[in-house]
């Protein structure tokens, strides 16, 4: 998969990237919430998800020490990041807090 990262990012649309694994267990569990909340929010985020075993050099470029790791951008700012498994919940208060503050 080729892409530009630099354009993905700079959406003005919230972009959630999830940097994930397939070898990980708590980035499989949390695959249908994501799935979820892109669902419910489909007209305000888009979710794009990103292998850091096929994207190691971006993964590296972005500091992702660990995996799952979410970092919520709009127009190329990251505007919230999170490593390790989140509740549905937290996730939802995470966008509105970062929804509200741009």
């Amino acid at each position: 998969m080729m892409f530009d990262f630099e354009t993905l990012i700079s959406a003005d649309t919230l972009t959630l990237v999830d940097f994930h694994a397939t070898w990980c267990g708590p980035c499989r569990a949390m695959m249908p919430m994501l799935d979820e909340v892109q669902t419910e929010w489909a007209d305000r985020l888009r979710i794009e998800k990103i292998d850091v075993d096929e994207h190691t050099a971006l993964a590296v470029q972005q500091r992702v020490m660990g995996v799952p790791t979410l970092i919520l951008f709009r127009r190329g700012q990251e505007l919230w990041r999170h490593a390790g498994a989140l509740t549905k919940e937290g996730l939802l208060q995470a966008l509105r807090a970062a929804g509200q503050a741009v």
